[in-house]
């Protein structure tokens, strides 16, 4: 008797789908001059009286380096040793310096980066030095043969009726080594000068007080070697102060500044008072027009406001650069300096 062979079945494996492996993002083509620029923090904010400003202004720059695609970083420079140990070890390929007032236009942050080897914006240590002192710049220019009002440097033992006699009234009381108009005061009356002296010199040891110059206020912003449109400014206050710099929406800002010829007739003695002080990069340089067409040079800014209220975006926007490219062309020229 053969035995029946039992019938042993066979389940087919279900064969399994292929699961396709997932492919990687592409990675993002960074376009060359961007790439260039590297690894960018933007130092900003510091301890100096204008430290509000300088974070305004630093994060409306880091903002604009970004959605440009840099690989920007904001550095908030409150300790300066350890501000400048993380650039070097952090491995920042350059700085934008968006730090106004002493620490930041003063040169020494400057110098510190010129011995870390790291590119920066903006003038150099000579130059970033000279313009931050008001009496110094004055006596620059002096020799280099540009026109500035009258001046005398104060001390605890001026005599007001002096300076009145020289000067006469009312007359500005300012600190030499401050910006943003911080410690400055208009003296109308001779026994009210040595009072916004003291007011002065709790930001500075050197106070000079300036003739009051009957004329328009008008702002140059320099962008490399190029005078942008001038903006002249209207102030609802007593002067163009702190407030109505930064904060007030009542100041009047007019660009151009000037009629045309008069704009174009001072662009070289612009650029002229910028190189004789050493400056380079971008600034601003502030001047007053009289009636009559004569100019006095004031102050030169080498790291001006960047904020909403600014006026280097201000006269860029009406050369037809907007913030972002402002920003981009600032940051270009320190790989060219």
């Amino acid at each position: 008797m053969v035995a029946r062979r039992k019938k042993v079945s066979v389940k087919k494996s279900k064969q399994r789908k292929a699961v396709p492996a997932k492919k990687r993002p592409a990675a993002k083509r960074v376009p060359g001059p961007i790439r260039r620029m590297g690894k960018v923090a933007v130092v900003m904010g510091g301890t100096s009286a204008e430290r509000e400003v300088s974070l305004k202004s630093g994060n409306a720059v880091l903002a604009a380096l970004k959605r440009r695609g840099v690989n920007a970083h904001g550095v908030d420079m409150k300790n300066p040793a350890k501000t400048l140990l993380e650039l070097k070890t952090k491995k920042f390929d350059r700085v934008f310096i968006a730090l106004h007032g002493r620490g930041g236009e003063d040169g020494t942050l400057q110098g510190a980066l010129e011995l870390l080897g790291i590119p920066y914006t903006g003038s150099g240590v000579l130059a970033s030095s000279l313009s931050m002192d008001k009496w110094r710049t004055k006596m620059a220019w002096q020799a280099a043969g540009i026109p500035i009002g009258d001046f005398v440097m104060l001390n605890a033992n001026s005599d007001p009726v002096a300076v009145v006699e020289q000067l006469g009234l009312p007359l500005f009381v300012k600190p030499a080594r401050e910006g943003s108009s911080i410690g400055v005061t208009k003296v109308k009356r001779a026994e009210d000068l040595m009072s916004a002296y003291r007011d002065a010199a709790k930001y500075d040891d050197l106070v000079l007080a300036e003739r009051m110059i009957d004329g328009k206020e008008v702002n140059f912003p320099i962008l490399g070697d190029r005078v942008l449109p001038s903006i002249h400014i209207q102030p609802a206050t007593e002067f163009y102060d702190y407030q109505a710099k930064y904060f007030r929406d009542d100041t009047q800002y007019h660009c151009p500044g000037l009629p045309e010829a008069d704009e174009q007739r001072l662009h070289d003695l612009v650029l002229r008072a910028f190189h004789a002080l050493g400056c380079s990069g971008w600034g601003r340089m502030d001047v007053f027009v009289t009636p009559d067409g004569k100019v006095y040079f004031l102050e030169m800014n080498t790291v001006p406001g960047m904020t909403d209220h600014s006026l280097m975006p201000m006269g860029a926007r009406k050369a037809g650069i907007d913030f972002d490219e402002l920003v981009w062309r600032i940051l270009e020229l320190s790989v060219k300096s």
